[in-house]
Formats: structure tokens, sequence, C-alpha cells
């Protein structure tokens, strides 16, 4: 019995090293770290778009494909409170970032895993690259808070690019104090979605 359980915890350590060194070469060989964060996250995000299209580890949808909210799953605490940041390191193009990091999404104060329940400083918007901005980059990252807080942000709106610019996912974790505990990311370029959105945002290209 005694040998069957050492097997056991050895086959669990070892399956959650290979996850380890599965999100660390994800993030390093898409140089999310140190375009973004100094080290990866500890576990990989469950990322749904419309009831079943799971998508990340750096693959390429569209920005058609993944225009709506998507519903996210990690290993949340039920009595803890995260934050859900989403951003594009790559405004307007990988090769010239001039606007890292450009905010698509961000929720504080999420209750266990219920993003709904959370308070929303910027509502999600999709993959918007300019046409010949090439492959970019939409990370999400998870935060654990050290509670529930108040947050002394702008609160940014899906009709104006004011605040969206420019935004720092390690400042902002560092001004409050949060620990990152899951990620993933996936790629997107230009479709006939993205001219919709840029006049949204009243964006002339």
């Amino acid at each position: 019995m005694w040998q069957q359980r050492i097997l056991l915890i050895c086959l669990i350590a070892r399956c959650v090293l290979a996850e380890d060194n599965e999100i660390d070469k994800l993030f390093r060989d898409t140089e999310v770290v140190p375009d973004v964060i100094e080290e990866p996250p500890k576990e990989l995000l469950k990322i749904d778009y419309n009831n079943g299209l799971e998508v990340g580890k750096a693959e390429e949808f569209t920005p058609t494909q993944t225009k709506d909210e998507p519903a996210l799953e990690w290993t949340a605490e039920p009595d803890a409170y995260y934050t859900v940041i989403m951003i594009n390191p790559d405004v307007p193009t990988r090769q010239n970032p001039t606007w890292r990091e450009w905010l698509h999404w961000l929720v504080v104060n999420v209750p266990g895993g219920d993003i709904a329940k959370g308070d929303i400083l910027a509502p999600y918007i999709g993959p918007m690259a300019p046409k010949m901005s090439g492959l970019l980059r939409y990370v999400f990252l998870i935060y654990k808070q050290p509670g529930k807080q108040m947050f002394d942000e702008m609160v940014r709106t899906n009709t104006d690019v004011a605040g969206h610019e420019k935004f720092s996912s390690m400042t902002f974790a560092a001004k409050y104090d949060m620990e990152l505990v899951a990620g993933n990311l996936f790629q997107a370029r230009w479709d006939e979605l993205v001219p919709k959105l840029h006049k949204q945002f009243g964006i002339v290209i």
C-alpha cells in the first residue's frame, strides 16, 4: 500500500513539474517574460470563448472569434479576491510597441472565480489590431489580492481610448500588493471586424 502511495505522489509531482515547465516555456518563448512580467505565472489559465472555443498557448485566433467576453477558469480559493487583466503589449506593432501595454480588460475584487461579481475598471474589448500590424499577443493575467480592496483608478470605457494606452500590469500589481497566480495568451491579427471596433473608439488609421 505504501509503495502505491509513493508512486502516486511521484506521478503527481511529475505532472506538476511538467506543467510548470510548459508554462515557463510558453511565457519565455513568446517573450511575455520579460516584455510584460518578470516571471511566468504558476498556473495555465483556461480561456473559453463562445461556449467551447478554448484559446491560449500563443495560438492564433481571429478578432471575430474572440470579440465577446470569455469565460476564465483557474484554481481559485473561494474566500480569496482576484484581479483579471488582459493586455496587448504590441501596440501598434510588436517591433514598435510605442503604447505598450494596451489595456483590454480589467476586473478587480473578483470573489473566488466569479468574474461577474467583480468590479469592472475596464470592460472587455476584443483584439483590434491595425491592418498592417501583423500578429500581436493578447495576454491574460490573474492576480490574487491580499483581500478585498479600494482601487484608486480611473474607470475606462469601451468607447474611448483614454487610459487604455501605456498600462503596466507589473506596476498595477505592485501598487496593490498582488500575487500573480495564473495566465495565458493567444495571438491575433487584423480581420474584417477590426474597422468596426476602431469606429467604436473613434480611431482613424
